[in-house]
């Protein structure tokens, strides 16, 4: 297995994750990200860091 066949599927995963909000509800989407643009860089960055600590936990887990 390389890393090709994991990466690829794995970035088209995502990309059609992030996609499902703005299509289904871009008006909340649009908010959302207005409302992201007021935190300062700190929070951005929490938030950031707990993004990846629960999707590393769900590959964890997921195995």
């Amino acid at each position: 297995m390389s890393l090709g066949d994991v990466f690829f599927p794995a970035l088209a995963l995502m990309l059609v994750m992030e996609g499902i909000l703005p299509f289904l509800a871009p008006t909340a989407w649009r908010d959302t990200f207005s409302r992201m643009i007021q935190l300062s860089d700190g929070q951005l960055r929490f938030m950031g860091l707990a993004s990846m600590l629960v999707g590393v936990a769900l590959l964890y887990f997921s195995q």
